[in-house]
Order: C-alpha cells, then sequence, then structure tokens
C-alpha cells in the first residue's frame, strides 16, 4: 500500500496506524545506517522544511540517490552512456551507495532482497517527531535488516508500549 511512507499520511493516521505491516525501502535502523547517509537524510529534510516537501524523506530520497550513485559508478567505469555497456557492467559489479552494498541478479533484480516490511508500533500522537523516530516503524523483513519481530495478532501490537 502506497501512503503510509508519507509523513502527511502518518500525521494525518498517528496512532491508527499502530500495528499496520507495510513496505518502506530505507529507514533509520542500526542495520541500515550505511556511511553517509544519516548526513544524506539531514540535508534533504533541512531542504523539505523550507518546500513543504515529505518531512522524513525517508521513502524516496536514501533510494534515489543509491540509484543515481548506481548510474554514476557504472558511467565512470564503463566511460559511456551505451545502455549496451552499462547493462553489462551492472551485471557484474557492486556498489557502494547512501542504502549500502548494492549488487543484481541476472535479469536485473536485487541480489538479495532490500524492500523492507515494517510494523508500526508504539504512536501515541499525530506529531510528525513520532516518525523520525526508529522505534515507530521496526523493521520485521528481510532478516538482514529486521530491528525486531512481527508482533501478532495485530490487536497485540495496537497495544503494545
Amino acid at each position: 500500500m502506497i501512503g503510509p511512507q508519507s509523513s502527511s499520511v502518518q500525521t494525518a493516521l498517528g496512532p491508527l496506524l499502530n500495528g499496520l505491516v507495510d513496505y518502506e525501502y530505507w529507514l533509520p535502523v542500526p542495520k541500515l545506517m550505511s556511511p553517509g547517509v544519516g548526513e544524506l537524510i539531514g540535508r534533504y529534510q533541512a531542504r523539505a522544511a523550507t518546500v513543504g516537501a515529505d518531512a522524513s524523506g525517508y521513502y524516496v530520497a536514501p533510494l534515489a540517490y543509491a540509484q543515481m550513485q548506481v548510474v554514476e559508478q557504472g558511467v565512470s567505469a564503463t566511460q559511456t552512456l551505451e545502455d549496451a555497456a552499462l547493462v553489462a557492467y551492472t551485471r557484474d559489479a557492486s556498489f557502494a551507495t547512501s542504502i549500502g552494498e548494492v549488487k543484481f541478479a541476472n535479469v536485473g533484480e536485487w541480489s538479495a532482497a532490500r524492500v523492507l516490511q515494517v510494523q508500526f508500533r508504539n504512536i501515541r500522537t499525530n506529531d510528525v517527531s513520532e516518525f523520525k523516530d526508529a522505534r515507530t516503524r521496526v523493521v520485521v523483513s528481510p532478516d538482514a535488516f529486521a530491528s525486531g519481530e512481527l508482533i501478532y495478532p495485530y490487536a497485540d501490537a495496537k497495544r503494545a508500549r
């Protein structure tokens, strides 16, 4: 479901999100704090505050920046903009990005799962600061990035404190 990743939706729904499991591409949990990502988010949030963009930037900024880092590294390594050369290089290379190391599999998908399954928890108000706290969105999958276990049934997650 697209929507709960946006700070405007989060602040509109507040505690109603408790227990919901949704996806994200990046969150400020220990296993996802790659070198430079904190600075990237800081720059994004400062700029977002002046233009009315998504206040947290977690959903789009790190992944979009990483995508452009892959392009930059591919162009630098191949010294060309030709699709065939970039595709060939991308198939075999690993890329150091804002979201960590990225490597692709045979048909272009990530070689390791990177889409996060996240459970909203412990949200008490509709203030945006609640959603910048990594404890309110717990990464439950994939295991390589997990910051906690799934609380099930849903009613238990709503009561979690």
